[in-house]
């Protein structure tokens, strides 16, 4: 059998290190018809086999050799040759096959190696037959894989390398990224450096995460550290909260709709699990999701497969599921409001985050981080905190967590004159804590109820659904001056959310 034009191209076009590796194996394996045989690289002082055929594949795969060990395998890599052996061959490394029911007769091994002769790697087919004759071992017709491994070497290398920058770009714009918008996990205390560690592992591996902590722990910042620490960095990491839209909606938002599926589903449309295939979903507010969503959520984590909704056939994703919440999901367990076996599916890898009242000594830390950062945004000299200010404000609780001290630099910063911040600038209540904030919220929620009020109230059984969202999304926009993330945050629900309901609903402001 000879190779042909097109089995060339395949290996110079490929650039997934993975599907490279198999399409030299098994092209090598096709052309001297066998079924055995394995790939090895260097990696880090020892011989590892990245890709294995035939039978027991999964057994040899990731097995690693160190060069001390006599292996056909690493005589090749350290003498830059192709080699023939028996089985009975004192380099065998026999001790690989002992399980194995049937046991190798020849061995033919290529070193990979590049145009500058430098050798990383080898791969090996394997003749199991009675009388190991199945190998065709004409010299010219060696000589001619010798060739095809050559051109398959070059280009795994380039692969890899490919491969490699890929990620380290991916990880440098996530950098760039959170650099430009400030969004980085920032504390010194002990806690802190226990969670970060806890990300680290959990980046390292593929399984669910859940986050615990109460509301404005950062959550979601720590979800994207997990993510940009994981062999996913590269892929999207899309986030959704559970509690901001209706169950109808929020399932549509997952799994997406098929034409037909409801009224206004018009086409079809891919869904948030879909949309981030090969990557990472964080499902923000994971105990406010409706008990019948967790039954279609759980068939996620256990199958892998998703079915869109009104849709008649599944669809198979790989994504990694980071959820949070800020309630106790066990007692919710105990209640029946939440699914035991969704909960243990989960709950796989638990990382709790400390309340901000547990990390008083990054306090500080947060304080300086922000107010350089909105002095930042607004083109001005970062103000200072005085140091009887600082103190007041690490004796305060701080319930609303990092996002109260954050929201409360903004104001500082809006509405402090001078460069000092000092405890008379501090709000009443942090300075006595006994004494409630201002109920902005209510106020503001107030004020929000009469956004779709320009008269007399309407009977609003009238509208539809979509007519009340657009005119809700529409009022919002022109209160804000179409700042969306302003309107989003006004809305509480996040920006993405309500951008996405924008273009869904065909809003935009060149409209």
């Amino acid at each position: 059998m000879t190779i042909s034009v097109n089995d060339y191209k395949a290996l110079s076009k490929e650039l997934d290190p993975e599907k490279l590796q198999q399409q030299i194996l098994t092209l090598l394996l096709k052309l001297q018809n066998v079924e055995r045989g394995s790939l090895w690289l260097e990696r880090d002082g020892m011989y590892e086999c990245v890709e294995a055929l035939g039978e027991k594949s999964e057994n040899v795969k990731g097995v690693r050799i160190s060069p001390q060990e006599k292996s056909i395998v690493g005589w090749v890599i350290q003498n830059g040759e192709m080699t023939i052996a028996e089985a009975g061959d004192s380099r065998h490394y026999s001790s690989l096959e002992k399980d194995f029911k049937i046991k190798s007769r020849l061995i033919l091994c290529f070193p990979l190696k590049l145009e500058g002769q430098d050798v990383y790697g080898a791969v090996q087919v394997i003749d199991t037959s009675a009388a190991g004759e199945q190998l065709n071992l004409d010299p010219a017709y060696l000589t001619m894989l010798q060739d095809m491994v050559d051109i398959g070497s070059i280009s795994l290398r380039n692969s890899i390398e490919f491969q490699k920058q890929r990620i380290e770009f991916a990880q440098l714009s996530r950098t760039l990224s959170s650099i430009r918008n400030n969004k980085t996990i920032v504390g010194n205390s002990q806690s802190v450096n226990k969670a970060l560690k806890l990300v680290k592992n959990y980046g390292a591996t593929n399984y669910p995460v859940l986050l615990y902590g109460e509301s404005g722990t950062g959550k979601e910042l720590f979800a994207e550290e997990i993510h940009a620490q994981s062999s996913r960095a590269q892929k999207p990491f899309l986030t959704q909260n559970c509690s901001a839209i209706p169950e109808n909606l929020l399932e549509s938002e997952l799994f997406g709709y098929v034409k037909g599926a409801f009224t206004g589903a018009t086409s079809n449309k891919s869904g948030l699990f879909e949309a981030a295939d090969g990557g990472t979903v964080f499902l923000d507010e994971i105990g406010d999701m409706d008990i019948n969503l967790q039954a279609k959520l759980l068939r996620v984590l256990q199958e892998s497969e998703i079915k869109p909704l009104g849709g008649t056939h599944t669809k198979k994703i790989d994504i990694r599921i980071i959820s949070a919440t800020n309630r106790n999901l066990e007692e919710d367990v105990r209640s029946g409001r939440f699914r035991e076996d969704l909960y243990y599916r989960l709950n796989v890898l638990p990382l709790k985050l400390p309340a901000l009242r547990e990390r008083r000594e990054d306090i500080n830390l947060l304080t300086g981080h922000f107010l350089s950062r909105e002095a930042a945004h607004s083109h001005m000299l970062p103000k200072n905190m005085s140091n009887e200010a600082m103190a007041v404000m690490e004796k305060y609780n701080w319930p609303g967590n990092i996002r109260e001290l954050e929201n409360m630099v903004k104001q500082f910063q809006a509405m402090v004159p001078g460069d000092t911040i000092s405890i008379k600038d501090l709000p009443l209540h942090i300075v006595h804590p006994g004494t409630k904030p201002p109920v902005e919220n209510r106020a503001r929620k107030q004020s929000e109820k009469t956004i779709l009020q320009d008269g007399p109230q309407e009977d609003l059984s009238s509208y539809t659904w979509k007519e009340m969202e657009y005119s809700y999304i529409m009022k919002m926009l022109e209160k804000y001056r179409w700042n969306i993330s302003r309107a989003a945050r006004a809305a509480e629900v996040n920006r993405s959310t309500f951008d996405s309901r924008m273009k869904k609903l065909g809003i935009s402001k060149n409209n």
